[in-house]
């Protein structure tokens, strides 16, 4: 009973020999140190000065390589956005100019209408005036109504002796050379002219509202006699 209690077992292998498979190896290298995080290490410091050192470029060099076509696409932009905002402008101008004059064209219809109907009181006027019907209250009336159609631009034209105008006279009669008196007889190669004017002739601006009728003496031969009848 008092026998060794490892009979039958294995010798056990020295201390030195435990968890090596291979050949011997030497002694651990030492452990490497840590670095300092309140002194960094001297050669990392001069790497983060010194970029180019490294190899690598520093931060922003991509940013500053790519400015340049950045640049120019940037102002291709404006550039087209600058010509797109002029031509819109100069529609706008266009059609600001149109309905301006649309809105003026539209007016003087307008006013041409009113005066047209108007002309028939304008003549009894004129009637009665050369009857010397128009007198007292009725003539003040009379004149305040021809100053207020004036200033809306009626204008009235046709005066006994001016030469005869087929663009804006009428002749009604015709007196030949032969028949008319000394002191109404013209040259010869003289244009004619009105020696009566029958009925107004009134014009707005441009527009010929009504030619005169006048009474034409003189000579009649000449295109600008064609509306003489």
């Amino acid at each position: 009973m008092n026998g060794p209690t490892d009979t039958g077992r294995l010798p056990r292998p020295p201390l030195a020999l435990v968890g090596r498979s291979g050949p011997e190896r030497g002694p651990a290298p030492p452990p490497r140190p840590e670095p300092d995080p309140v002194r960094p290490d001297r050669h990392a410091a001069r790497a983060a000065t010194h970029p180019a050192r490294r190899g690598t470029a520093p931060p922003g060099s991509a940013r500053r390589g790519t400015g340049a076509p950045d640049t120019e696409r940037l102002a291709a932009e404006l550039r087209e956005r600058t010509a797109d905002l002029q031509r819109l402008k100069a529609e706008f101008d266009n059609y600001r100019r149109r309905v301006h004059r649309d809105r003026l064209a539209v007016g003087q219809i307008a006013v041409v209408n009113v005066l047209e109907r108007l002309l028939p009181v304008l003549d009894a006027i004129a009637e009665a005036t050369g009857q010397g019907e128009l007198t007292d209250g009725f003539r003040r009336v009379a004149e305040l109504l021809e100053t207020e159609l004036a200033s809306l631009g009626l204008m009235s034209f046709g005066t006994a002796g001016e030469p005869f105008d087929p663009t804006v006279h009428e002749a009604v009669a015709y007196t030949p050379p032969e028949r008319t008196g000394p002191a109404d007889r013209s040259a010869p190669g003289e244009r004619a002219v009105c020696s009566e004017v029958v009925r107004q002739g009134f014009r707005v601006g441009d527009r010929l509202l009504r030619p005169a009728q006048v009474t034409v003496s003189g000579a009649s031969a000449g295109p600008q006699h064609a509306r003489l009848t």
